[in-house]
């Protein structure tokens, strides 16, 4: 029975390409010159320091188009609260998102057993399958579900026949 899997990946090596682009340009630019602004990569995890709050949304914009110039989509960054370190200085921790939430995979489901096609669907850890009869089918549940879920970055993978 053909099936595919419907998923939420963000590849590291590029976010950590990423990072160390922002970290160089922040580096070089002048309004940055003395400051100790900086991105740090934990796995997943990136901590986002700046002298004030202006200066870390604009180094959560440099992050923001490095990003997507490296093919990682940016709805996968989930940001936390800004917290005061040291005097004036500012951090935050950003999370980059990976495998789709219970929730979400939940949802998922429940719209493709409402639009009535002839598919089935189950969680499967952190990614959900999607099986059917034909291809042709299997094809309507992808173009539903990239409908309907805007707000996720999702990948269709493991097309089989």
């Amino acid at each position: 029975m053909p099936s595919f899997d419907i998923v939420s990946e963000v590849d590291k090596q590029e976010v950590r390409n990423a990072v160390d682009q922002v970290n160089k340009e922040v580096g070089a630019r002048f309004d940055f010159k003395g400051s100790d602004a900086r991105v740090e990569q934990s796995d997943y995890q990136l901590t986002v320091y700046a002298d004030d709050e202006f200066k870390l949304e604009q180094i959560l914009d440099i992050l923001r188009t490095r990003l997507t110039k490296r093919n990682v989509d940016v709805r996968c960054l989930d940001k936390g609260q800004v917290e005061k370190v040291s005097g004036n200085k500012v951090k935050q921790l950003v999370t980059v998102k990976t495998g789709l939430e219970t929730e979400l995979a939940k949802k998922i489901i429940k719209q493709i057993k409402d639009s009535k096609l002839k598919v089935q669907a189950s969680i499967q850890g952190e990614a959900v399958r999607v099986t059917g009869a034909k291809k042709d089918v299997l094809q309507e549940a992808i173009q539903l579900i990239r409908k309907s879920i805007d707000n996720f970055p999702l990948q269709f993978q493991n097309f089989r026949d």
